[in-house]
Protein backbone atom coordinates (compact mmCIF):
# COMPACT_ATOMS: atom_id res chain seq x y z
CA UNK A 1 0.00 0.00 0.00
CA UNK A 2 1.62 3.41 -0.77
CA UNK A 3 1.67 6.61 1.37
CA UNK A 4 -0.19 9.13 0.02
CA UNK A 5 0.52 12.72 0.81
CA UNK A 6 -2.93 15.68 -0.56
CA UNK A 7 -1.42 18.74 -2.65
CA UNK A 8 -3.32 21.81 -4.51
CA UNK A 9 -1.78 23.13 -7.32
CA UNK A 10 -0.63 26.68 -6.37
CA UNK A 11 0.22 29.35 -8.91
CA UNK A 12 3.72 29.34 -7.53
CA UNK A 13 3.66 26.22 -8.82
CA UNK A 14 2.33 26.34 -12.75
CA UNK A 15 3.99 28.41 -15.80
CA UNK A 16 2.79 31.00 -17.65
CA UNK A 17 -0.36 28.84 -19.17
CA UNK A 18 -1.77 27.36 -15.34
CA UNK A 19 0.35 24.10 -16.10
CA UNK A 20 2.10 22.90 -13.30
CA UNK A 21 5.76 23.47 -14.56
CA UNK A 22 7.64 20.13 -15.12
CA UNK A 23 10.28 20.12 -12.42
CA UNK A 24 7.65 21.19 -9.85
CA UNK A 25 6.89 17.20 -9.88
CA UNK A 26 10.41 17.07 -8.31
CA UNK A 27 9.24 19.12 -5.23
CA UNK A 28 6.30 16.73 -4.56
CA UNK A 29 7.86 14.09 -4.87
CA UNK A 30 10.14 14.92 -2.56
CA UNK A 31 7.92 16.46 0.20
CA UNK A 32 5.73 13.02 0.19
CA UNK A 33 8.98 11.41 0.51
CA UNK A 34 9.54 13.26 4.03
CA UNK A 35 6.08 13.01 5.00
CA UNK A 36 6.52 9.47 4.15
CA UNK A 37 9.40 8.79 6.61
CA UNK A 38 7.55 11.24 9.55
CA UNK A 39 4.62 9.21 9.55
CA UNK A 40 7.09 5.76 10.07
CA UNK A 41 8.12 8.22 13.17
CA UNK A 42 11.64 9.42 11.29
CA UNK A 43 12.53 13.19 11.10
CA UNK A 44 15.47 13.61 8.59
CA UNK A 45 16.80 16.95 10.85
CA UNK A 46 17.25 13.74 13.95
CA UNK A 47 18.21 11.19 11.89
CA UNK A 48 21.18 12.88 10.91
CA UNK A 49 21.99 14.15 14.65
CA UNK A 50 21.41 10.65 15.77
CA UNK A 51 23.37 8.74 12.79
CA UNK A 52 25.08 11.21 10.96
CA UNK A 53 23.75 10.17 7.63
CA UNK A 54 21.12 11.63 5.65
CA UNK A 55 19.41 10.72 1.83
CA UNK A 56 20.37 11.90 -1.56
CA UNK A 57 18.62 11.76 -4.58
CA UNK A 58 21.35 9.47 -6.38
CA UNK A 59 18.71 8.64 -9.45
CA UNK A 60 15.39 9.72 -10.82
CA UNK A 61 13.20 8.85 -13.90
CA UNK A 62 10.09 10.69 -14.35
CA UNK A 63 7.39 9.45 -17.27
CA UNK A 64 4.62 12.75 -17.69
CA UNK A 65 1.13 11.04 -18.88
CA UNK A 66 -1.17 14.49 -18.33
CA UNK A 67 -0.60 17.92 -16.80
CA UNK A 68 -1.98 18.91 -13.82
CA UNK A 69 -3.52 22.69 -13.28
CA UNK A 70 -3.57 25.46 -11.74
CA UNK A 71 -6.12 24.85 -8.23
CA UNK A 72 -5.96 20.91 -8.99
CA UNK A 73 -6.36 18.92 -5.84
CA UNK A 74 -3.21 16.14 -6.38
CA UNK A 75 -2.69 13.12 -4.31
CA UNK A 76 0.88 12.31 -4.30
CA UNK A 77 2.57 9.02 -3.21
CA UNK A 78 5.60 7.01 -2.20
CA UNK A 79 5.90 3.33 -1.95
CA UNK A 80 9.19 1.59 -1.60
CA UNK A 81 9.82 -0.97 -4.51
CA UNK A 82 13.37 -1.82 -3.47
CA UNK A 83 15.58 -1.90 -0.50
CA UNK A 84 19.61 -2.55 -0.22
CA UNK A 85 22.29 -1.81 1.87
CA UNK A 86 22.83 1.98 1.55
CA UNK A 87 19.85 2.45 -0.99
CA UNK A 88 16.10 2.31 -1.82
CA UNK A 89 13.96 2.93 -4.40
CA UNK A 90 10.84 4.38 -4.68
CA UNK A 91 7.47 4.26 -6.79
CA UNK A 92 5.88 7.45 -6.93
CA UNK A 93 3.24 8.71 -8.38
CA UNK A 94 0.80 12.35 -9.17
CA UNK A 95 -3.10 11.26 -9.39
CA UNK A 96 -5.61 13.90 -10.09
CA UNK A 97 -7.98 13.61 -7.42
CA UNK A 98 -11.44 13.21 -8.47
CA UNK A 99 -14.23 15.52 -6.84
CA UNK A 100 -17.09 13.56 -8.10
CA UNK A 101 -18.15 10.67 -6.28
CA UNK A 102 -19.40 8.60 -9.02
CA UNK A 103 -15.35 8.70 -10.92
CA UNK A 104 -13.90 6.13 -7.85
CA UNK A 105 -10.38 6.02 -9.42
CA UNK A 106 -8.13 9.18 -9.42
CA UNK A 107 -6.26 9.98 -12.97
CA UNK A 108 -2.19 9.53 -13.31
CA UNK A 109 -0.43 12.22 -14.33
CA UNK A 110 2.76 11.33 -13.21
CA UNK A 111 4.95 8.52 -12.62
CA UNK A 112 8.13 8.12 -10.99
CA UNK A 113 11.35 5.87 -9.99
CA UNK A 114 13.38 7.82 -7.61
CA UNK A 115 16.53 5.89 -6.06
CA UNK A 116 17.79 7.63 -2.80
CA UNK A 117 21.21 6.84 -1.15
CA UNK A 118 22.38 6.90 2.23
CA UNK A 119 25.97 8.53 2.68
CA UNK A 120 27.38 10.04 5.26
CA UNK A 121 26.45 13.74 6.19
CA UNK A 122 30.08 14.91 6.54
CA UNK A 123 31.76 13.54 3.74
CA UNK A 124 28.83 12.89 1.19
CA UNK A 125 30.36 9.25 0.35
CA UNK A 126 28.17 6.38 0.42
CA UNK A 127 27.37 4.33 3.81
CA UNK A 128 25.26 1.53 4.85
CA UNK A 129 21.87 2.69 6.41
CA UNK A 130 21.42 1.74 10.10
CA UNK A 131 20.01 -1.80 10.61
CA UNK A 132 16.96 -0.36 13.05
CA UNK A 133 16.24 2.43 9.64
CA UNK A 134 16.25 -0.45 6.98
CA UNK A 135 13.80 -2.43 9.52
CA UNK A 136 11.56 0.74 9.53
CA UNK A 137 11.50 1.10 6.01
CA UNK A 138 10.74 -1.78 4.71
Amino acid sequence: MAFEWPVRVYWEDTDAGGIVFHANYLKYFERARTEWLRARGIEQGALREQTGGVFVVTDSHLRYLRPARLDDALIVTAKVQETGRASLSMLQQVLLKTEQAAQQTASLLVEAVIRVGWVDASTLRPARMPPWLLERLS
